[in-house]
């Protein structure tokens, strides 16, 4: 169905060139709940086909949302999207194509877990228009995936690596660290076990223990050992050393690319581009307004059945562009561009962040090259903190 797609992409001549912006679309679907997670999914397939057709609705509902931008990434998340069909993927795809401007050759990536990934599925996949896999390994122990209730086993995530990787050139992974009784020699054992199949992309996050999820829970009844803050910055820099040391380059927080690898979507992300989210819980950002869909799939259904969005809108103040443009900036390569700051958010601001800053600066955490404001790297581990400190409440 893959070579059935009519690609729209714009053409080369003198036409301006258009924004470019993104689609997410969140498959809500798993086989079974991992202890970690609070994000949005339901571990019954019952409603599958119903909510691909609001998926393909949606889409077309929305075909104005982007201002004739153009699409260049498409990005398959959850959930666990690898639970559709190769052929389920390649409508939702082709609805995209019959409503939007497709760039002619888009990042197309699927997240997937390895034990949905037969080899005869990943030939399929590679057949399709998805050209980029993020799968979900999480770890190279039994253990630790026994842990997070992980549907797959060791066995099976090599197995999907070493076939994925033959036909496919682009493909990220995931780690976690600071697993409870994860050491930090086997945790540097997982790092070489994932470059030792040559993926170009490696995402790792630290074990998060997340309200209302079955690992708060089980911690709470001392079932499991409490996750550890200092062993957690232990093994991301234990991270950060390996993955320079194989040539990745430290891009963004939780992801390391090889060059000419960094995810495009993500990137997008950080980089404050415009994109659609397509689906119950996604959320969508046009620049000065963000939205997000229902949270709920009987009713998400429900609405798109009847022509109707259930989206919430939030329209950002210039304090809350200045927030978030300082929290994704510090979290990158990219830094806050103190210039950017001036003409965007004007003199108050920049004075404002220089003033927060300084202490930072001072315990090594924060550096200034080039009119940029960055983290160190003893201050990468804690960005996200440090950021809150530099946002602004309320104009001084």
């Amino acid at each position: 169905m893959g070579n059935k797609i009519v690609f729209n992409h714009t053409n080369t001549s003198s036409e301006p060139q258009k924004e470019v912006s993104g689609i997410y679309i969140h498959i809500p679907f798993c086989k079974q709940a991992c202890y970690y997670c609070n994000f949005h999914f339901s571990t019954s397939l019952q409603k599958k086909e119903d909510m691909i057709a609001c998926l393909i609705k949606e889409v077309a509902l929305r075909k104005n949302e982007l201002n004739n931008a153009t699409i260049e990434t498409i990005y398959f998340g959850g959930g666990t999207p690898s639970v559709l069909s190769v052929s389920e993927i390649e409508t939702i795809i082709s609805a995209i194509y019959h409503h939007f401007t497709v760039v002619e050759t888009p990042e197309i990536t699927l997240e997937a877990n390895p034990d949905d990934l037969s080899e005869d599925k990943i030939k399929a996949l590679a057949q399709s228009p998805i050209n980029r896999l993020s799968i979900g390994i999480q770890s190279f122990f039994e253990r630790d995936l026994k842990l997070m209730n992980r549907a797959h086993n060791v066995q099976e995530a090599k197995e999907c690596l070493a076939t994925a990787t033959r036909y496919f050139k682009n493909i990220s992974l995931d780690l976690i660290y600071g697993i409870p009784d994860c050491t930090n020699e086997e945790w540097r054992e997982n790092i070489q076990m994932a470059l030792d199949f040559g993926v170009p992309h490696i995402s790792s996050y630290a074990l998060t223990v997340e309200p209302n999820t079955a690992l708060e829970k089980f911690i709470e009844k001392e079932v499991i050992e409490n996750v550890d803050d200092d062993k957690a910055e232990e093994q991301f820099l234990i991270l950060v050393d390996e993955l320079e040391k194989a040539n990745f380059i430290h891009y963004e927080l939780s992801n390391f690319g090889k060059q000419g690898f960094f995810s495009k979507n993500n990137s997008s992300y950080w980089l404050g581009k415009t994109y659609l989210g397509i689906g119950p819980a996604a959320h969508s950002f046009n620049g000065t307004q963000r939205s997000w869909n229902v949270q709920n799939n009987p009713k998400y259904i429900k609405a798109i059945q009847q022509n109707k969005l259930p989206i919430q809108r939030e329209t950002l103040t210039v304090v809350d562009r200045y927030n978030e443009y300082v929290m994704t900036g510090l979290r990158t390569i990219w830094g806050v561009s103190i210039e950017k700051i001036e003409n965007d958010f004007g003199n108050n601001y920049a004075k404002y962040l220089d003033k927060q800053s300084k202490k930072f600066i001072q315990q090594d955490l924060l550096y200034i090259e080039n009119q940029i404001l960055k983290t160190t790297k003893k201050g990468k581990f804690l960005s996200d903190g440090i950021a809150a400190d530099l946002f602004m409440l309320n104009l001084i």
